[in-house]
């Protein structure tokens, strides 16, 4: 997932551990795209990783608009961001106390 989104020129990737903080999910995965192309690009490619390592692909919401796109895959959940919209949200912020969490290349 996180080689997905740098191999799109993807940037400031993030994992938030939410492991038994929440029950939306164990993982957020943040990303920032520079345009909406990128954005729809970086998570077109995410959606494949997930789904090659046998991730479900629940549901897409943002992908028309392109501002944040987010990609539910059960236990984890992928937000693809233009950079106004990502300082806009801060969702780092929103989970500050969570750890990040190690993301292996897929």
């Amino acid at each position: 997932m996180r080689e997905a989104a740098l191999d799109k020129k993807g940037e400031d990737f993030r994992a938030i551990d939410l492991e038994g903080k929440t029950i939306i999910a164990d993982t957020f995965a943040i990303v920032t795209g520079r345009s909406k192309i990128q954005t729809r690009s970086i998570a077109d490619a995410i959606s494949e990783a997930l789904k090659a390592s046998g991730h479900h692909l629940a549901r897409t919401e943002g992908y028309n608009d392109g501002n944040w796109i987010l990609l539910d895959a059960g236990s984890v959940i992928v937000h693809v961001f233009t950079p106004e919209q990502r300082e806009f949200y801060n969702l780092e912020r929103l989970w500050a106390g969570a750890d990040e969490r190690k993301v292996h290349s897929s």
